[in-house]
């Protein structure tokens, strides 16, 4: 039997520090479950003590999913400790993840204080965090930078002070795959107690060694996996957990590890990931890319007609993705698209497939035939917008390159109909005016982008927008057949974001003076 690999998510907390990537509590929440149909291990919900927000989502998870064990991060600090623990403890089955930095330059630069300290903070936290909850999760920060005598010191007491994870990060991508295996081997053989305790892994990408690093902790002994979807994270990311998963579920023969994750879940779940972020998943992206199952050489076409094997190691059925060419028109009943929502892996209630449906009808009257990615693009649109104080009802743009383009716009503001008209440099110019006009929001503009979303003269356009207040990014995303609706969805989609951002900050406590550290 082949050994189980646990998968420790951090979409939610590392991914999340991904520049530009913003998520309110909905959300979160909303992945979270996707994270459990999913089936993975843990779910790091997020850092409660670094913002009112964060605290409000780890908390929402905690209330609200069910499955895998949800973890918090902390400094190894009380005032941390102790906020992981107010957010954690309705869930199920919490874990506190308590870290501190071990490495000499880390020691000495960032936090200025001596190893005995440092080993001192790290034994205190985790015995603060043990008073609260049985699992114990600690984390030498730059694991792969520091002294791996001092490493065994500081992990032989945590493990005495009730750790029942250790976690080895790579914090700043600087392993090989070579020393890393090295270093899971020493741990493995001079660390006593490790047989007590589970061993986890987390691998920055900063070389674009992420994975491998992670494959070759596994294959070392290694007995969980910390991975986000997408590989998203700060800087150039984490290990991908569907490369992790796949790789392990393809080479069986070779690691003789599996995981629990169900596997037909993973490209819903980055779709799902994607659209909230913002963060557009690149063509060639391994397993999840638009080109990842794609042939259009001839003799790979030959081959596959012949014998799917020849060309692909695994098939696009076992990540979620389906072959079949089941178009859909406006004469379909409600109960095949429910049927084809659910074959592509969502899971809606019946007021959320009505919703979908309408959308799904209107767009057939623009269009004759309805595919998978245009379903795809109505669901994701119907959930990028939560929790709104702004809704589109009405937009007409002149434009031209004999006329001064103009924009007339009426939302719904907290339920009342709102209009104005603006002129600009362009139609989506002039259209973002004429919102402003009527939020009275000076928000910046920091990114602005446009694809096709779907295939044909008659394809969906998908438009994300990045805006900037007060410091902080918010994402907004728009689906429509026309790109300027689509670019004003976009818009208010974010400013939804932001001003619920604000509600949050105003209703809970203010974040902590001093700045919290995000890596590990």
């Amino acid at each position: 039997m082949p050994r189980i690999v646990q998968v420790f998510d951090t979409t939610l907390r590392d991914g999340e520090q991904s520049p530009g990537a913003s998520l309110n509590v909905k959300e979160k929440v909303e992945i979270a479950r996707q994270l459990a149909r999913l089936n993975v291990d843990v779910i790091e919900a997020g850092f409660p003590i670094a913002s009112p927000g964060d605290f409000e989502a780890v908390k929402a998870i905690a209330e609200e999913v069910t499955g895998p064990t949800i973890a918090a991060l902390a400094r190894a600090t009380k005032t941390d400790i102790d906020r992981a623990w107010e957010a954690l403890r309705h869930a199920r089955r919490p874990r506190i993840h308590t870290f501190i930095a071990t490495s000499d330059i880390h020691m000495k630069y960032k936090l200025r204080k001596e190893p005995a300290q440092v080993l001192e903070m790290a034994v205190a936290a985790v015995k603060l965090a043990k008073s609260y909850v049985e699992d114990v999760e600690f984390s030498a920060e730059d694991a792969t930078r520091s002294n791996p005598e001092f490493l065994k010191t500081v992990f032989e007491e945590v493990i005495k002070a009730g750790a029942t994870v250790l976690n080895v990060p790579d914090t700043v991508g600087y392993a090989t795959p070579q020393e890393f295996a090295r270093l899971i081997c020493y741990l493995k053989e001079n660390v006593k107690g490790i047989d007590k305790v589970i061993l986890s892994v987390h691998c920055h990408n900063d070389l674009g060694l992420a994975v491998a690093n992670s494959l070759v902790a596994i294959e070392n002994g290694a007995q969980q996996v910390e991975c986000t979807v997408n590989g998203i994270g700060e800087r150039a990311g984490n290990a991908a957990l569907e490369e992790i998963v796949m790789a392990l579920a393809t080479r069986r023969d070779y690691y003789d590890a599996v995981t629990r994750v169900v596997t037909e879940q993973i490209y819903r779940t980055s779709r799902m990931v994607s659209t909230f972020t913002g963060i557009a998943v690149q063509v060639n992206k391994a397993i999840v890319g638009d080109n990842a199952f794609a042939h259009e050489a001839g003799i790979h076409q030959d081959g596959i007609l012949k014998e799917r094997t020849t060309y692909e190691i695994m098939t696009p059925e076992s990540i979620g993705l389906t072959r079949s060419r089941l178009v859909l028109g406006k004469h379909s009943g409600r109960h095949a698209f429910a049927e084809r929502l659910k074959e592509l892996g969502y899971v809606l209630t019946n007021e959320e497939i009505n919703r979908a449906y309408e959308e799904f009808i209107a767009l057939a009257d623009k269009k004759k035939e309805v595919s998978d990615r245009d379903i795809e693009a109505i669901v994701e649109g119907r959930h990028a917008v939560s929790q709104d104080r702004l809704s589109l009802d009405y937009l007409t743009v002149v434009s031209g390159n004999k006329t001064v383009p103009t924009a007339t716009v009426r939302l719904y503001r907290d339920g009342q109909l709102v209009e104005e008209a603006a002129c600009g440099d362009g139609p989506v110019d002039a259209t973002y005016k004429a919102i402003d006009r009527i939020t009275g929001e000076r928000t910046q503009l920091v990114d602005y982008s446009i694809r096709a979303a779907t295939s044909g003269k008659d394809a969906l356009g998908e438009v994300v927008v990045k805006i900037r207040d007060n410091g902080n990014l918010f994402t907004g995303r728009g689906v429509s057949t026309d790109i300027i609706e689509a670019s004003a969805i976009a818009y208010i989609n974010a400013i939804n974001k932001m001003l619920l951002n604000r509600e949050y900050g105003q209703k809970a406590e203010p974040a902590p003076a001093e700045p919290a550290s995000l890596g590990q």
